[in-house]
């Protein structure tokens, strides 16, 4: 969070990750019932301009964005920072300091032009998750599925690396 608040950022890009792993349908603690598989969950936290900041340690996949990013103090972490963290929906309720899209059917056309341009300024960091997920060895962890934050780290090293 110090990174982007050196380099005048006014907010970052908050997301989950599941990393699919090889489990069998006995290890219910891994298996993610909004992607259907079993995995393990991280959290991601990506600037304005696409760069990966920060991956999380892993979680079982059935552990919700919400409780992750509470048991990562992710938002008093952004809060300390003097940041905005720009969540999905399935950030609803965090806190103050991480916005969410309007939620709902027949939403008035104010709220439609905040969704979009709050999908807009995601756009970036979404990219980024997709591509952290892209690298081979995300693909389907067929290791320890415990090891999936540290090999996320070392992704995270890695793009930081080829970017310069």
């Amino acid at each position: 969070m110090r990174r982007a608040r050196r380099k005048g950022w006014a907010f970052v890009i908050v997301d989950g990750a599941l990393i699919a792993c090889d489990r069998l349908a006995a290890d219910r603690p891994f298996y993610s019932g909004k992607h259907k598989r079993h995995g393990m969950k991280i959290q991601v936290v990506a600037a304005p301009d696409g760069e990966l900041l920060w991956v999380s340690e892993c979680l079982l996949g059935s552990v919700h964005d919400v409780r992750a990013a509470g048991i990562f103090h992710l938002a008093d972490r952004i809060a300390a920072a003097g940041l905005f963290g720009l969540g999905d929906k399935r950030y609803v309720g965090l806190c103050a300091v991480v916005l969410y899209p309007f939620k709902g059917r027949g939403k008035p056309e104010w709220k439609k032009q905040a969704n979009s341009g709050h999908a807009w300024l995601r756009g970036p960091g979404e990219r980024t998750i997709s591509q952290l997920k892209n690298w081979a060895v995300m693909k389907r962890l067929r290791s320890c599925p415990y090891g999936a934050g540290e090999i996320a780290r070392a992704v995270l090293v890695l793009q930081n690396r080829e970017s310069r």
